[in-house]
This record gives C-alpha cells, structure tokens and sequence, in this order.
C-alpha cells in the first residue's frame, strides 16, 4: 500500500475516532425496546428530524447547516460523555469539558475542516442563529418524544418532575413555536398517563 498523503490519514483518523461515539450511552430509552440510545445514534435520528420537520422552523434556515451542526454537536461527548440535561450536579463543569474535548477533536482535522466544524459546534451551543435554534428545537424534540414513547422510562428512573421538564424543554420555542406547543401537550398527556410527576 503506497503512502496516505498526510490531509487524507488526518481525516481517516478522525473518521476511526468517531467510531467510539456509538460507545456512549445516553440516559434516552429507545421507543420500542428497552436499551438506551446511543450518541451515534442520537446524532442520526435528530438529523432526520430536522429534515422531516424543517417546515416548523420559525425562521428561514439553511437546511444543509442545521444538518452539519447536529451531526457534528455530541462529537465531544466522546471525551466529555453524556451528560443527564435534567442532572444539575454532572452539568457543573460540563462546558470546560466539552470545549476541551472539541479542541482536541477537531483539532485532528486539516485546519480548514478543523476551523469550519469547530465554528459550527460554537453556533450550535450558543444558540443565537436561526440554523442554531431549529437545531436545538430537534434536539430536545427527541427526547420528548423517546420518553412518551417508552412511557417515561427514564423519567420515571431519576424521579423527574413536570416543571424540570418545561424548564429544559422551554428552548424548543426558540426555533419552533409549533414544536413547543406540540411539546407541552406531550407533557401534559404524560403526567396524564403517569409518564411524568405531576410535582
């Protein structure tokens, strides 16, 4: 086998390294069994998201950017892990770890590519553009939804109550003010079916 040009193996390196993020569990039930997802998997499915319900964008977005953007946010979470969204202990310090992570990370690529993600990844966690915010909007959605699903399974294991999951959820609207409705109402069909603490 000849020599991998440099920019080629720092690349395939990157590529072998996000293997392990399908080696990271989250604390979401899948819908119809009872394992958790993982972050590769996570990353898929709110892809697919995105693009079946990028009609509820509130703004105008660049389709191609929300895409990039969640396939690439839990990247870090191959250094940093998972981190519970409704745990407030796990998510002190949470950010020093995950930028650090991303320095590493992205920091494997050619530095045009390294530059162009590691940007991305910063629009996405500050969620002050419209491609970031229907971004964030999927990424709390499928939780939701997993948790409906899988009639609060996770819910139920860390003893999650209503108001956390409004307070959490509440980013949805930033993106979507029809995904946020639809979301509340999820909510409260899941304190109804005994999902969700009520309190």
């Amino acid at each position: 086998m000849n020599p991998i040009p440099e920019r080629l193996e720092r690349q395939v390196q990157f590529l072998i390294e996000l293997d392990k993020l399908k080696s990271i569990y989250r604390q979401s039930y899948l819908s119809h069994e009872q394992r958790r997802e993982n972050s590769g998997e996570h990353s898929w499915h709110v892809s697919i998201v995105a693009l079946v319900l990028l009609e509820y964008a509130d703004e105008k977005v660049d389709v191609l950017k929300v895409l990039k953007m969640l396939l690439i946010h839990d990247i870090v979470e191959i250094d940093a892990g998972d981190t519970y969204i409704y745990d407030p202990v796990g998510n002190e310090g949470k950010a020093e770890r995950e930028i650090e992570a991303a320095n590493r990370l992205f920091g494997m690529l050619p530095e045009e590519q390294a530059i162009e993600f590691r940007a991305l990844w910063d629009e996405f966690e500050g969620k002050e553009t419209a491609e970031a915010k229907f971004a964030g909007s999927c990424d709390r959605i499928i939780p939701l939804l997993h948790n409906y699903y899988a009639q609060g399974h996770s819910w139920k294991e860390h003893g999650i109550a209503k108001e956390q999951v409004y307070q959490i959820n509440s980013v949805i609207e930033d993106g979507s003010a029809s995904l946020w409705k639809f979301a509340k109402e999820l909510i409260e069909e899941s304190i109804k079916k005994g999902y969700l603490q009520a309190q």
